[in-house]
Parts: C-alpha cells; structure tokens; sequence
C-alpha cells in the first residue's frame, strides 16, 4: 500500500489554483484599467456588471475568472473531503495536479487566442480528471 501523501502534497494544488485565480483577477483589472486609459471602453459600462459595448479583450478575463469560481468549487470540496476522510492517495495527488495545469491551460487559451475547439478540449479534460477524483474519492469513502 502506497505511502498517504501528506497534507502539504495534498493541498498545494489547492494554493495553486486559488493563486492562478487571483492571477486572472490581476489580468481583469490590468485590461479594465487598460482599456480605460487608453478610451476604449468607459468606466460607465461596468455599472450594471458589463455592457456589450466592453470588448472581448477586456471581457475574457472576467468570464475565466467565473469560470474559476463555478466546477472548480467541486475540486477544493473534494481535497478537503480527501484530507478529512484520509483517504487521499498519491494517484489523488496526481490526478489533482492534473486538474490544475489542465484549468491553467483552459485559462491560457480563453484570455489569449480564445480557440473555442482548444479551450472546449481542455476544459473537457479538467472536467473527466475532476470526474475521476470524485470517483475514486467515491469508491474509498464508500466502499471502506
């Protein structure tokens, strides 16, 4: 039986993805503050969340950014599930860090050249890794 990994393997995924969430926070307010200096887009059209007058540039961030903050949320659920039921596994880790460089690519495609075939097959991928954590999470607490 492999070694448990312990709760600094576990959980720096966690702190991984949580800074590239504040990365792409950064990057919301670099392009907003951007595209205001330079008179693209008017403070005004963020009164009500974003008008359409905002430009895919300045609006892409903030969309990945949502998107950080919606399945993502399974993923932290299920680390903290993994450290509090001991039965997170070395594959657990894996599969975890897995998840986290698949939605740093996602990001890395939407907020540059916004392929939507290359940012659908990432986000599929995070999304099947993220299925297979829960599984396995599903069959140890389940099944022990």
């Amino acid at each position: 039986m492999p070694t448990p990994p312990t709760p600094a393997a576990l959980f720096a995924p966690v702190f991984a993805l949580a800074a590239w969430t504040f990365c792409i926070l950064l990057l919301i307010a670099f392009r907003r503050l951007q595209a205001g200096f330079n008179g693209s887009v008017s403070p005004r059209e963020y009164a009500l969340g974003e008008s359409g007058r905002v430009t895919a540039p300045v609006s892409l961030p903030n969309r990945n950014y949502m998107n950080l903050l919606e399945l993502p949320l399974l993923f932290y659920v299920a680390v903290l599930l993994a450290h509090t039921t001991a039965t997170a596994t070395p594959l657990l880790v894996n599969l975890a860090w897995a998840y986290v460089a698949l939605r740093i690519v996602h990001s890395l495609i939407h907020v540059t050249y916004n392929h939507v075939l290359h940012r659908f097959l990432a986000f599929a991928a995070s999304n099947f890794v993220l299925l297979g954590i829960w599984s396995l999470l599903a069959r140890a607490v389940l099944l022990a």
